[in-house]
């Protein structure tokens, strides 16, 4: 009984992601920039996934990998830099040892480092978004709504073309 009731969930799950499977072509959508999140018809996609939605566009591409690298390597003196300044922080509370030390100088220029790094990243990202859209804007106007495609089946060997 556990059997075929396992069976039968994992048949209904499968059943039911596949509802939201659809055949036609996936057609580019504008993509909608708001405080920091990539919207495709309404629906938020994902930064990770983004990278994959510009890979029609070499130069979004390009961009954008600049801003998620400036963002990695900023994030990352920044937080490091926190860490060493409160690292300090807490050991001259705490013992008899004069506060100020090389880490808090070293923490404080991390930090300091890294607010230059962090801002040009925003810009990076929304010229990437106005550069796809631009790109998607000339090139849905320079196409025409033509597609073919060879079809088998039961009744024969054909040719489909729309218009």
């Amino acid at each position: 009984m556990k059997k075929i009731l396992t069976v039968f969930i994992l048949l209904t799950g499968f059943s039911a992601f596949s509802q939201g499977l659809t055949l036609e072509k996936n057609k580019t959508k504008e993509i909608k920039l708001e405080n920091g999140r990539f919207y495709i018809n309404g629906t938020q996609i994902p930064s990770y996934e983004m990278k994959k939605v510009f890979a029609s566009n070499l130069h979004s591409v390009k961009l954008y990998k600049e801003a998620k690298s400036k963002e990695a390597i900023g994030g990352t003196l920044l937080g490091l830099g926190s860490a060493m300044t409160l690292v300090d922080l807490a050991i001259g509370l705490f013992s008899n040892v004069k506060y100020p030390t090389v880490l808090t100088y070293a923490g404080l220029s991390a930090i300091a480092v890294s607010i230059p790094i962090l801002s040009g990243r925003a810009s990076k990202i929304n010229e990437a978004v106005k550069s796809y859209n631009d790109e998607l804007k000339n090139t849905t106007a320079a196409n025409t709504n033509f597609d073919i495609n060879a079809l088998v089946n039961q009744n024969g060997v054909g040719l489909q073309i729309k218009f």
